[in-house]
């Protein structure tokens, strides 16, 4: 005879399981609205110290462009069905973004072209660790693995506002496990629709546990994309 008392918390494991999986996909689809905007263009500046390298971000269907130093560094991440794709546009044509590029800083700053991405918010199959407090907010921490050999990260840990769905921190680790950097959200901004997107993040580069040096990601106000053609 089949004992159900023994199959039914196994059951219930199974279950909360797969809506544990679900949940976090969903959060880390939150964040990613959050982060992109997709009804928006953000203009802003990574500061080191004095030294600001202008920096802006636009949503177009299914590519998130990103430029750098007015405009005179250009690439972009188009999106698909379960993947991402990086691309730098040169002399006006479009092409594979070297993986070795991807861990270079920007204007010697603490930002890689990797985290400007972030593109390990696309990647697939983060897990919820659970729930903790990031200052005084409450947070979902979310799991990520690198799925390829690419880039300096092997994982990441992404804090999700339970309330807003913003991300309010993100740690990188190397595949031996020793934490690379830390972005801290320290200042977000509500729109007028009512969302909410970062206004300001310190970026942390860590070495042996220790902070060597730090930069910000700062953006105005975002503004509505102009008209096709305005370009």
């Amino acid at each position: 005879m089949i004992n159900v008392s023994r199959i039914f918390p196994v059951l219930c494991l199974l279950l909360l399981g797969h809506a544990t999986a679900q949940d976090a996909a969903q959060l880390m689809e939150r964040a990613r609205m959050a982060a992109t905007l997709q009804n928006n263009d953000l203009r802003g500046t990574i500061r080191q110290g004095r030294t600001k390298t202008d920096v802006s971000l636009f949503l177009r269907g299914k590519d998130i462009q990103f430029t750098t130093g007015a405009g005179q560094q250009r690439f972009h991440m188009r999106l698909g069905d379960d993947k991402f794709d990086l691309f730098e546009i040169i002399n006006g044509k479009t092409v594979a973004f070297p993986d070795n590029k991807l861990r270079q800083p920007i204007a010697g700053s603490d930002l890689t072209y990797e985290d400007l991405s972030m593109r390990f918010f696309y990647w697939p199959n983060p897990k919820l660790e659970g729930g903790e407090r990031v200052r005084t907010h409450d947070c979902w921490k979310i799991r990520i693995n690198n799925p390829g050999r690419t880039g300096d990260y092997g994982l990441v840990y992404v804090w999700v506002h339970k309330k807003f769905g913003a991300f309010m921190k993100v740690e990188g680790f190397d595949r031996q496990g020793n934490k690379l950097k830390q972005f801290t959200v320290e200042e977000v901004m509500k729109l007028s629709d009512g969302t909410h997107t970062l206004k300001q993040m310190k970026v942390s580069s860590i070495r042996g546990g220790k902070t060597v040096s730090h930069s910000y990601l700062e953006f105005d106000k975002p503004t509505r994309p102009a008209p096709k053609g305005a370009r």
